[in-house]
């Protein structure tokens, strides 16, 4: 599955690129803040398996007012580099690679 490039940005991680997108607009959950921000990354060059990130932050236009810190390239990166340990191969085709970092998520309203 091929993310979608329009809105994704590039990011180059110990030598190699990948685009990472985070959706523009929250989805109902991420809305009402019922559910946190995420994000998914795939390689440049050999869009593969997806890489989808759970943060535990809710999505930076919730509706709620809800504060929340947006996701920097630093935390992309980090995520990288913990699914490659975890076994990712971005490169190999294949269903979602998930990383959940939601422990300290709480739900608003």
């Amino acid at each position: 599955m091929a993310l979608v490039r329009k809105g994704s940005r590039r990011i180059v991680v110990d030598g190699t690129a990948y685009h990472r997108r985070l959706r523009g607009k929250p989805t109902y959950c991420q809305g009402l803040v019922w559910s946190p921000c995420t994000f998914a990354v795939e390689h440049e060059n050999a869009p593969g398996t997806v890489l989808m990130v759970r943060t535990d932050q809710p999505h930076t236009s919730n509706w709620v007012g809800r504060k929340a810190e947006p996701v920097l390239p630093a935390d992309v990166a980090a995520a990288i580099r913990q699914a490659l340990c975890e076994g990712w191969t971005p490169a190999a085709p294949g269903s979602a690679f998930p990383i959940d970092k939601s422990a300290g998520f709480t739900p608003g309203l």
